[in-house]
Formats: C-alpha cells, structure tokens, sequence
C-alpha cells in the first residue's frame, strides 16, 4: 500500500469518502425492515401462545450463535475491503471480497450440518417443556438449512458497504422482506396452498425469501455490475487468508463468548422464571430492535469510515468519524427508547393480547433495556469503529468482563436470592455500563490506528 501521498491526492479521495449519514440512513432503512419483519413474525407466532414464542426465541439465539464464525469473516471482511478502498487499491478489495465469499460458504456448510444434526439437544439447554422443545429445534433445523444463504448475503453486502455502497444492501433488503411478509403468512397458518408448519415456517419464509434475493445479489455482482468486482483468479493467497483471520478469530471468539453469555443468561430465565419470562425477553428485544436498528446502521457507518480514512493515512478523520458516529447514535436510540419505554404497556398489549403475566414481564425487561439504550450505543458505534480499524481483541476482553462477568454473574445471583425475574433483567446495566467504559477509553487512547499497518497482498 503506498502511503506517501501528496496532498492533493489525499485530499482527493478524502472527498471521494461517504459521510456518516450516507452509510448509517440506508443501513437503518435496511435493518429497520428486517425489524418490521420479525415485529410482523411476532404477532403472527403470538397466535400460537407463549410457547411459540419461546421457540422462536431459542432459535433465533441458537442460530445467531451459529453465526459467530461467519461475523469473523464479516469483521475481517469489512476492515479489509474499507482499508484498500481508502488507499485507492480497488482490485485487492474485490480479491478480498471473494476470499471472504469462499472461506464465509464452506464455514457455513460446516455450521449447517451441526446446527441440522444437534438442534434438539442444544435447544434443550433452556429447559423449555416438550412441546415448545419440539418447535425450537424444528424451527433451527431449517434455519441451518437455509446458511449457505445467509452468509452469502451477509458477506457481500458487508464487502458493499466497507467500500461506501450502502444503498445497494437497503435495495436487496427492502426486496427480501417485501417477498417474506407473505410467506410467513402462508408457511406459519397454511395459507394459499403452503403447508401449516407453525414456528417453523417463520424460517421457511425467511430462507426461501433470502435464497431469492441471495441469488439475485450474486448474479448482478458476477455480471460486475457492482463497485466491488467479481475477480476469478488472484484472490487464494495464503497472506490475504491470514490477514481476514488474524482480524476474524477475536471477533468469531466475541460472538462466541457473546452467545455463550446469552445461553446462560436465558438459562437462567427459562429454567427458573418460566415460560413466560423466557417469552417475554424475546418479545421486549423485537419491541426495541428499531432502537438496535439505529445503532447497526451508525457501527456500520463507522466501522466504514474509520477503516477507509485508516487506509488513506488519515488518522484524525478516522477519530472524528468515531466520535460522530457515536454521538449520533447515542442521540437517536435514546429518543428512540425512551418513546418504546413510554407506550410499552401498549405495546406489549399490542403483541400478546390477553396473556397478562407475559405481558408484566415483558413491561419489566422493556423499562430496563429501553432506559440502557445510550450506553448500547457506545457497544454499537465504538465497537464498531475499533472493529473497521481491525482493533477486534479489545471488544473481545470488553465482551467477557460485561457479559460473562458482570451480567451473568449478577443474574446467578439474584437466582439464587430467589429474586423476582426484574432483578435479572436488570443485570444487564451492569454489563452495558462496564462495557461502554471500557470501549470508550480504548477509543480515546488511540492505540487502534496502529493494530493494522499494511493490508496490500500481490495478487
């Protein structure tokens, strides 16, 4: 990578660099309709009761913890394509690009195998009765059935968005949960000739709307009809390999430890609180996903800009682009939680209809999680910042000492006080809080615009 620029020319690309809402509006639009969809899913599982909900509950966190190697790929994916683009080295960003493509599909292949042949007794960790056992390990099994997909989807849109094109994402998105609105209809009730799979056609729909849009993505990108280029040849080298997994494996260990956390937290909830408690987690995570909607679309953004203006040499931008992000993001998800908070007896009335145990519950954990909204959006924008300059070992310790140590910790406690289900809801400040510390400082320090120094492979 040639670092000595002139002026001009730094000064060129500077003004080629997208700003902040360039990246994080269309990536909130994206992500904003995927929470609409699993909002829509919500109400349409609710039908099925509490159990139902639960199920989905205990699949989704089974499936997100399947995910936690494809996000390494993603981590290094995003860090590497955003460094070569700001250094203006275009064809190592789609060599890039395709490595990541390659390495995200066969992880994935592996992950669906796993994912097919223990649903059931992975689901039963949560200590969840027969029936809804049943629904959570079908629900996963097409789940994994459907990963080659997904991470195809989420690699390239990663690579897209690390070089600047955020709107393409939102396009494919807005076309995915247009097709899946529908078919949840017609796989969850049986409608329009579908089989009635219940809990399990949720993720029928998803995958068959995912493998439409996936397909579609693929094609407009090998006919290079992308910024990111479609390269055959070139992009197996062994440094370029090295490089995605030296940037990958701490945040494949984060999520790992991240899911880890979140198994033993809803260990916790369903074994000793109930159903409903577990149902009513699940419910007030759906009720906030737009405010965590608004934090993805400005960690995408900075993760964007800090790992482009490190690539251009430009280290103060690269700050400012952090700092931005994360007083933006602070502003709009605390609003955003703060108006939840308000209607949440509304809302949760809304979703669940005549089930008034679930429905406190679920008041109770919206409240807690709807007031730490500003210190999540530390985790979202700063994390997310540290992990486009490739800084992914801090967000790491950070992730262990937040949830495994200080929310987790605090919630055995409290079940083994006997404390009603709020005092484990509540243990998650104590996480956010430690958390958004302790990126924060490391953002300040700076020692991130240093982890990373040359992201240039010959080809």
């Amino acid at each position: 990578m040639n670092t000595s620029q002139t002026e001009p020319e730094s000064q060129a690309r500077h003004d080629k660099r997208p700003g902040i809402w360039q990246l994080a509006l269309p990536s909130i639009l994206g992500n904003l309709s995927y929470s609409i969809v699993g909002m829509v899913q919500t109400k349409f599982v609710a039908e099925l009761g509490a159990q139902g909900l639960a199920a989905v509950g205990a699949g989704q966190r089974i499936f997100f913890t399947m995910q936690a190697i494809l996000m390494a790929v993603s981590a290094g994916t995003t860090a590497l394509v955003a460094r070569a683009w700001g250094a203006g080295d275009y064809d190592e960003a789609s060599r890039v690009t395709m490595a990541s493509l390659v390495l995200g599909g066969v992880l994935a292949l592996a992950i669906a195998v796993m994912g097919i042949v223990f649903a059931t007794p992975v689901a039963g960790v949560f200590g969840l009765d027969e029936q809804t056992l049943a629904m959570a390990s079908a629900n996963i099994r097409w789940l994994s059935a459907f990963n080659v997909v997904f991470a195809a989807n989420f690699v390239l849109s990663a690579a897209l968005r690390a070089s600047g094109d955020a709107w393409t994402p939102l396009w494919m998105s807005a076309g995915v949960n247009l097709l899946n609105v529908p078919l949840l209809y017609a796989f969850i009730f049986g409608h329009w000739g579908m089989p009635e799979m219940g809990v399990a056609g949720a993720a029928v729909a998803a995958g068959i709307s995912f493998s439409i849009g996936t397909a579609i993505l693929v094609f407009m990108w090998v006919r290079q009809r992308f910024r990111i280029k479609h390269i055959g040849g070139g992009w197996w080298r062994k440094e370029r390999l090295q490089r995605l997994l030296d940037i990958g494996y701490p945040a494949a260990l984060e999520q790992g430890v991240f899911q880890v956390g979140f198994f033993i937290f809803l260990m916790l909830i369903g074994n000793f609180y109930g159903t409903e408690a577990f149902a009513a987690y699940n419910i007030g995570v759906n009720m906030l996903a737009v405010c965590m909607t608004v934090g993805f679309g400005f960690s995408i953004a900075g993760s964007t800009l800090v790992g482009q203006n490190l690539g251009a040499n430009d280290h103060k931008a690269a700050a400012r682009s952090g700092w931005r992000s994360l007083f933006f993001a602070v502003l709009s998800m605390g609003a955003l939680g703060l108006l939840i908070v308000l209607y949440a007896n509304e809302l949760a009335s809304f979703f669940l209809g005549d089930a008034p145990l679930t429905i406190k519950y679920t008041v109770q954990f919206t409240y807690i999680l709807g007031a730490t909204m500003p210190l999540l959006a530390v985790d979202f924008a700063i994390g997310g910042a540290l992990r486009g300059a490739g800084d992914t070992r801090f967000p790491l310790v950070a992730t262990i000492l937040g949830l495994l140590v200080m929310r987790c910790g605090l919630s055995a406690v409290a079940t083994y006080m006997q404390l009603p289900v709020i005092y484990v809801y509540a243990s998650l400040i104590g996480d956010y809080v430690l958390k958004g510390l302790m990126l924060a400082w490391r953002f300040h320090r700076g020692k991130w615009k240093t982890v990373v120094t040359d992201t240039s492979v010959t080809a």
